[in-house]
C-alpha cells in the first residue's frame, strides 16, 4: 500500500474518534462539556491534532450537526420503504420525535443558535428533501394541490420540531410525543384533503 494512501486512512480514521469521543461527550454530558481540549483527552491526542481535522470548535459542531442530520435521514429512508404513503408520512413523524429523544443533545445542537441558521439548513436540507418527497408522492396519491411546498414542508417540519421538543424536555414523554405528532400529522393532512378542490 503507497504511503500516501496509508496516511489518508489513518488521517480518516483520527478524524472518526475524534467525531465519535465528541458524540459521546455530547450525548452523555451535553453540549457544555464539549471542548476541543476535552476530546483530545478523550481520543488520547494533542489538541493540535484535533485542530489537524476541525480548524476550531465551531467547526466540530458543524460536523456534528452534519453527522445527526445523517443519522435521520438514515432513519427517514428506513420510514420510507413502509407500504402506502399515509403509513409512510405517519412513520416519519414517528421516528422524527423518537430521533429527537434518543439523541436529546445531538438534537437540540442540530437545531439550536450554535450552528449558524444557513449551516443549519443545509446540513438539514437531505431530510427535508425527503419530507418534500413524501408530500409529492401524498398529494399525488390524493389528488391535493399544495400552492406552496416549500412551505407544506416547513409545516410538518416545525409541527414535528415543535411536538419533540415537548418529548425530549419530558414535558409529554417521548412515547406520547410520537403519538401526538402521528395525530397532527394526520390533522394537517386531513385539513389539506379537505380543502382541496
Amino acid at each position: 500500500m503507497p504511503t500516501s494512501t496509508r496516511r489518508a486512512r489513518e488521517r480518516a480514521s483520527t478524524r472518526e474518534r475524534i467525531i465519535e469521543a465528541a458524540l459521546h461527550v455530547l450525548e452523555t454530558e451535553g453540549a457544555a462539556a464539549l471542548t476541543i481540549r476535552r476530546i483530545a483527552t478523550d481520543v488520547e491526542y494533542s489538541a493540535p491534532v484535533v485542530y489537524q481535522h476541525f480548524a476550531n470548535k465551531d467547526a466540530l459542531v458543524l460536523e456534528l450537526a452534519a453527522h445527526g442530520h445523517r443519522l435521520m435521514l438514515a432513519e427517514f429512508q428506513q420510514a420510507t420503504e413502509e407500504p402506502g404513503i399515509d403509513r409512510r408520512m405517519m412513520r416519519v413523524a414517528s421516528e422524527y420525535v423518537r430521533f429527537a429523544g434518543r439523541h436529546r443533545h445531538l438534537y437540540e445542537l442540530m437545531n439550536g443558535a450554535a450552528v449558524d441558521a444557513d449551516e443549519r439548513r443545509r446540513a438539514a436540507e437531505p431530510a427535508i428533501a425527503v419530507v418534500k418527497e413524501l408530500l409529492t408522492t401524498w398529494s399525488d396519491a390524493h389528488d391535493v394541490v399544495l400552492a406552496d411546498r416549500d412551505e407544506a414542508c416547513e409545516i410538518i417540519w416545525g409541527t414535528l420540531h415543535g411536538i419533540a421538543s415537548l418529548g425530549y424536555l419530558g414535558t409529554v414523554g417521548n412515547d406520547r410525543a410520537r403519538r401526538l405528532a402521528e395525530q397532527a400529522l394526520r390533522a394537517i393532512l386531513l385539513g389539506w384533503r379537505t380543502e382541496a378542490p
